[in-house]
């Protein structure tokens, strides 16, 4: 057994067309988008103004002036597409790995993939990075054409940006995110420069903007889809699911996710998913170079561990019990706090993670009293529903266990009025 890197080494000398696209070469892709291609080549929303400078010039040059030859002058800078080959040989190659936490198996991954048969003369176009603290938006994609002709459109997941990591949190309101709305405009976009069938996918926050995507784009685009490959994202309220059309692809829907999965049990209740097994333990299941490959496939197991899917159905049961104020004070609240470690990135917030934890706890004796009182009040709500699903799950225990259970919990509540 081993992981996606393996998978990379072991089956890289294999074509698309000697052994066809799978689950594993999805997750390989989703993680492709994490990395940095601004150095690289336009976002797509510069890609329009690009073009036109290009035509400009090739107007001044004359009619016998080529396209193709204007393309070669503007430089890589100017390019609405680029190759892995010319990613690899870009003098701002080492930019590609800007997110510290996985910068080995980030490098690890592109070159297994540029010195593979299956991957090497992919290409991409279309990128888009956008990071707007405004509206509190992260929302990055990339539309990958492979060697065999076949696309797929990924969207990155949270990167290293506190305001990532906000708009996670933001999904548990009924409104959809600015980077879902982003989702669905992306995927009209791009779908209109190539012809033919093609693949969604992402990993975490990536997974669930391509299942977004997908139930809320245009008609003509959705029945082009073959596949929505969604690796441990989270799910969505059922009001949200209602408005677009949920059910029509549900059944081109590829979820994955590990073990102990809790991000990509976040408010889905579908039971349809795949639980592949993982090299690490708990909530560190995530990261997806953990998930664990046997020969050209997962290594799939049954289920979510028991105790963790009690604590993903106690916490979708909770976010599901609050109102909208409610949950927008709570999440609001948390991220105000979070900010109080003056930094704007995971990266520093764990590097001076001393510091930061200082500064919050300094936060959190700041708040007004009212909003303090509704932070504790929306915990406590969390709290009883814990303690009333473990007596339910517990009920027909011998009367000693029941016993340990209940003064557990009475304990537990002791220690939640301390803290409050």
């Amino acid at each position: 057994m081993g992981t996606v890197l393996d998978y990379l080494r072991e089956y890289g000398d294999y074509t698309l067309e000697e052994k066809p696209f799978n689950e594993v070469d999805s997750l390989i892709l989703s993680q492709f988008s994490y990395l940095k291609f601004d150095e690289m080549m336009l976002s797509a929303d510069r890609q329009v103004e690009a073009k036109g400078k290009a035509e400009e010039r090739e107007k001044a040059a004359g009619p016998e002036a080529a396209t193709d030859r204007v393309e070669k002058k503007a430089g890589m800078a100017e390019r609405a597409a680029v190759s892995l080959e010319e990613i690899f040989r870009h003098e701002n190659y080492d930019s590609l790995y800007g997110d510290e936490r996985y910068r080995r198996d980030n490098t690890a991954l592109f070159l297994g993939m540029y010195g593979s048969r299956r991957f090497h003369d992919t290409w991409i176009e279309n990128y888009v990075n956008r990071i707007d603290l405004d509206t509190e938006m992260q929302f990055s994609a990339v539309t990958i054409h492979l060697p065999d002709g076949m696309v797929y459109v990924a969207f990155r997941g949270t990167d290293e940006s506190i305001v990532g990591w906000k708009e996670d949190l933001n999904l548990a309101f009924s409104e959809p995110v600015p980077g879902q709305r982003m989702s669905v405009e992306y995927l009209n976009d791009t779908t209109e420069t190539f012809t033919g069938d093609f693949c969604v996918g992402g990993h975490s926050k990536g997974g669930n903007l391509a299942v977004y995507a997908s139930m809320n784009c245009r008609e003509n685009v959705r029945s082009r889809i073959t596949a929505i490959y969604d690796h441990d994202g989270p799910g969505f309220r059922p009001e949200v699911k209602a408005q677009g059309a949920y059910e029509e692809i549900a059944g081109r829907i590829r979820k994955t996710v590990p073990r102990s999965s809790l991000v990509g049990m976040l408010l889905y209740s579908e039971g349809r998913y795949e639980v592949v097994e993982s090299r690490t333990i708990g909530l560190a299941q995530h990261n997806p170079y953990s998930w664990l490959v046997r020969e050209d496939a997962f290594v799939v197991v049954n289920d979510i561990y028991t105790g963790r899917k009690f604590m993903d159905e106690a916490l979708n049961q909770w976010i599901l019990s609050l109102s909208q104020e409610e949950m927008h004070t709570f999440v609001d609240t948390f991220y105000q706090v979070i900010l109080a470690s003056e930094t704007d990135n995971l990266i520093d917030f764990t590097a001076n993670w001393m510091q930061s934890l200082h500064r919050i706890r300094m936060a959190l004796k700041e708040l007004e009293p009212e909003t303090e009182k509704a932070v504790w009040q929306t915990l406590r709500a969390l709290l009883d529903i814990i303690s009333s699903n473990m007596k339910e799950r517990f009920r027909n225990r011998n009367e000693a266990d029941r016993e340990k259970l209940e003064e557990g919990i009475r304990q537990l509540e002791l220690d939640f009025r301390k803290q409050s």
